[in-house]
Order: structure tokens, then C-alpha cells, then sequence
């Protein structure tokens, strides 16, 4: 018997057990709930029946799978990372470059688990948006459900703005200031998932918008504040390379050889990183801005250009 908190309320069903019972297949979780297994308040409930604190949820004896339970046996290492803001509400760290921002298709942990594992104590703690593994800076975490609702709200009808730096390939056309492209996201045969710049009659497209801003001119690259409108799996990465202009370092959508010239003259990584945020605050409603500087290795690439 499990009694939900004031963290948990609100929350679908599914995601409330998805949660509670770490290790056990999303496919058995549906399972116990349609079979009726799953009792709130001693009664039937559907996967989207919303929890409220101070619900009593009956579950049924479950097992996890071996893969599962070897994560629960070796859990992500503890690490803390830098901080950029912190209250009772929200958190934001400085991500770097190269760590995942949660474990899943081959990545068994990313910042999120390492940052539970660092914080025991922590009640809760979610991701409120992602950045791409290559990508650095603004991360935000919610500390609270309530939080996480409200900030997850401001981003999705985009009420945030979010602005990145990306070094370019070529002299970026100053006139060219908006992209407004519909996106695609497929699978290669492997499984890697990428995303394609589609035309705007095209079922599958999502529309897509992205701001430019020449920061600096530098020799064969251009430096780049660029802000997204919307908030699509690897947008800035592909509309930029779509106008001819692949950001530097970028092994998906850039261009190899330049990637590897780039490499022996010191930028051993995607030049992307999320410089800029604003919010409203999930509790007072007011105006949090956050400036993530760049890191050193993108700094100094710069400064030699």
C-alpha cells in the first residue's frame, strides 16, 4: 500500500507507478492496471485517472527485469554539478559537454540520475526540458511537482526564451534572420534517430522556428546567438546546416573533414551552448534571467579565430 505525497499529486497514474516501481517494464505497469491489480482509494482506475495527496494506492507483488534490477544493483555514480541558480522550487546547473542529460539508448545514466544519487535527501527531482549530450550549459531541474507542471507549461506554449551560441561554418548571410522550416524526425536503420528539414505541406512536419543573430565574424566561421521559438529535437543543429552553415564540431549534420581539421586545432566537440534563460518563476511569477558563459575550450577557439 503506498500513500501518495503532495510531490505525487496530479499526477497520471501510470506515471505516479512508472516511477514508484524503479526496475519493473512500462508493460507490466499497464498490465496490473488494466487486470484491475492497481486499487486507488480501495477502487478501479484507469492509466490516466490523476493521483491526489493522501490516496492510497494497492499495489500487487511485482518483480523487475534483470536489466532493471542490475541498474538498481549498480547505480549512477554520485556527482553534483555547477550551479547557475537554486531555491526550494528549481535548480539550474551548468551542463558540460558530453554527459547525457538522463540514462536510455545505451547511455546508462546521465545528469539527472547522477544528481539523485548525489542527493538522497531530494523528495524529487525532474528534468524540465533536455539538452542534446554534445550541447553545454542551462539545465533546469524542478525540485517540486508543481514546479515541473508549470515550468514544462511555460515551455511548451513557448513562453520562455532560450537563446544559444553556435559557431558556423562559412559567413552566415546577416539578412538571414529567421528559419522557418518544418522538422522530421525518422529512425536510420540502427536505430539512431535524426531529424530532416521537410517542405511545409508535409504531414509528418512540425514546424520549427529559429532566430539568427551574427554575434562575430571569424575566418571561415561565423559566431552565432541563436534563439528557437520552438523546441525540436536537434532544430538549431539541422536548420543551420539546412542554409549551408553546419555548426562546427557537429558529427551528425557537419561535414567530416572539416570536423577533423577542426579537431587538431583544439575544438574536439560540438560548438553549441546554451548560453542564455528566461522564466517566469514557477511560484512568484517573476522574471528569472540565467547567463551560462562559454566554457574555456569554446572561449578560447574564439579568441585564436
Amino acid at each position: 500500500m503506498v500513500t501518495v505525497d503532495e510531490d505525487s499529486a496530479g499526477q497520471r497514474l501510470d506515471n505516479f507507478l512508472i516511477r514508484h516501481l524503479k526496475g519493473v517494464p512500462k508493460t507490466h505497469v499497464y498490465r496490473i492496471i488494466r487486470s484491475g491489480e492497481v486499487r486507488v482509494n480501495k477502487g478501479r482506475a484507469s492509466a490516466d485517472t490523476r493521483v491526489e495527496a493522501g490516496d492510497t494506492v494497492r499495489l500487487p507483488p511485482v518483480r523487475t527485469s534483470e536489466k532493471a534490477q542490475d541498474k538498481l544493483d549498480r547505480p549512477a555514480p554520485p556527482r553534483e554539478f555547477p550551479l547557475l541558480y537554486e531555491d526550494e522550487h528549481v535548480l539550474a546547473i551548468d551542463k558540460p559537454a558530453g554527459v547525457a542529460v538522463h540514462g536510455g539508448s545505451g547511455v546508462s545514466f546521465g545528469v539527472i540520475e547522477q544528481l539523485r544519487q548525489a542527493r538522497p535527501a531530494a523528495k524529487f527531482l525532474e528534468l524540465v526540458h533536455r539538452l542534446d549530450r554534445d550541447t553545454s550549459g542551462i539545465l533546469l531541474v524542478a525540485r517540486k511537482r508543481s514546479a515541473l507542471t508549470r515550468l514544462q507549461d511555460q515551455f511548451r506554449d513557448r513562453e520562455t526564451g532560450k537563446t544559444y551560441l553556435a559557431l558556423v561554418q562559412g559567413a552566415w548571410p546577416a539578412n538571414n534572420k529567421v528559419i522557418d522550416t518544418p522538422l522530421h524526425k525518422y529512425q536510420l536503420p540502427d536505430g539512431e534517430r535524426r531529424v530532416k528539414v521537410v517542405a511545409r505541406d508535409d504531414p509528418d512536419g512540425m514546424r520549427s522556428i529559429t532566430l539568427v543573430k551574427v554575434a562575430k565574424k571569424l575566418e571561415g566561421f561565423t559566431l552565432l546567438e541563436v534563439t528557437i521559438k520552438t523546441g525540436r529535437t536537434h532544430q538549431i543543429r539541422v536548420h543551420l546546416a539546412s542554409q549551408g552553415h553546419p555548426i562546427a564540431g557537429d558529427d551528425k549534420y557537419g561535414e567530416f573533414e572539416l570536423n577533423k581539421a577542426l579537431q587538431k586545432q583544439g575544438l574536439r566537440r560540438m560548438f553549441l551552448h546554451a548560453w542564455k534563460l528566461r522564466f517566469a518563476h514557477p511560484q512568484s511569477g517573476e522574471e528569472v534571467n540565467l547567463e551560462s558563459p562559454l566554457p574555456t575550450e569554446l572561449a578560447a577557439f574564439v579568441e585564436q579565430g
